[in-house]
């Protein structure tokens, strides 16, 4: 959790174009250029529409291969554009894993264009559609299932890593904490996005929700995984908007949904607070923002 994975095979332009000649040849010769990196996959576009996803570690493969099978059988559900995949990759020689070509989804990060009450209201709904009962065969995610408890505790590494920002309050954030591991379980598993952040959101001109992105995380789990997006990603004036959307939460839920915000917010900083402290930054919003929240 200190920093981002590095890359377990290297990915340029001439692989991306060798394999989309190799299996896709009527996509090879459009326009491509690279269009970022996260943690798990990088992103080629490909023209105007679409985008190639490949992994860059085994890890990532594991996960696109879960989006492959089950976001299309999801997608009509959930009421906003997600990334379909629509032509599907193999291994081939200088690449070991499968990888497919998306759509590409238009719009601004939500980091860069906040969501209106409008969009935290259709993230809300949007979630409420996912969180439904999943199948005994759905994808399990070591990272994501379970309950918030068997996570490293975060204030340790918060500490480490020179604490949030001056002035939150620690014993707060650690009151958070406690609560969320003293929360019963979830009851059941639900399906769950599993990494629904400001990078992962993308909005319209006028806030509104215009996509939501990196499926790869997608299991079965707590719905609180999901929920922390409220904090991590909901404006402070929007919460009202998205809690209505979504419906009920009781005491057990939104302690665990702290929780794993408390969590998602200390990966962030810790492993982006050099490479990208523009995230970082949100990341300490979040902190800040949780230390002061009332119940």
């Amino acid at each position: 959790m200190t920093a981002v994975p590095p890359a377990e095979v290297a990915i340029d332009e001439a692989l991306v174009r060798g394999l989309l000649r190799a299996q896709h040849p009527g996509l090879a010769e459009r326009p491509l250029r690279h269009a970022g990196s996260g943690w798990d996959n990088e992103l080629w576009r490909l023209g105007d529409d679409l985008v190639v996803r490949l992994p860059r570690r085994a890890l990532g493969a594991t996960l696109v291969e879960h989006e492959q099978r089950w976001l299309p059988q999801l997608a009509d559900r959930l009421g906003v554009p997600v990334p379909v995949p629509r032509h599907l990759g193999e291994p081939a020689p200088g690449y070991p894993w499968r990888w497919h070509v998306a759509p590409w989804l238009p719009g601004s990060t939500a980091d860069r264009r906040p969501l209106s009450a409008a969009g935290a209201r259709r993230l809300g709904a949007v979630l409420a559609r996912l969180h439904v009962a999943a199948p005994p065969d759905a994808p399990a995610n070591p990272h994501r299932d379970g309950h918030v408890a068997r996570r490293p505790a975060p204030l340790p590494l918060l500490a480490a890593a020179g604490g949030p920002a001056p002035g939150t309050d620690t014993g707060a954030l650690a009151r958070v904490w406690e609560r969320a591991c003293a929360a019963p379980p979830a009851p059941g598993c639900h399906w769950i996005h599993g990494d629904v952040h400001v990078r992962n959101v993308l909005t319209g001109p006028d806030g509104d929700l215009a996509a939501v992105l990196d499926w790869g995380d997608l299991c079965a789990g707590d719905p609180a995984v999901d929920l922390s997006a409220r904090w991590t990603t909901v404006p402070a004036a929007h919460e009202a908007a998205f809690l209505a959307a979504y419906g009920p939460v009781d005491p057990a839920l939104e302690d665990r949904a702290r929780g794993w915000a408390l969590v998602f917010a200390t990966i962030v900083h810790v492993a982006h607070r050099d490479d990208d402290p523009a995230f970082a930054a949100v990341a300490r919003a979040t902190l800040t923002r949780l230390a002061a929240a009332r119940d």
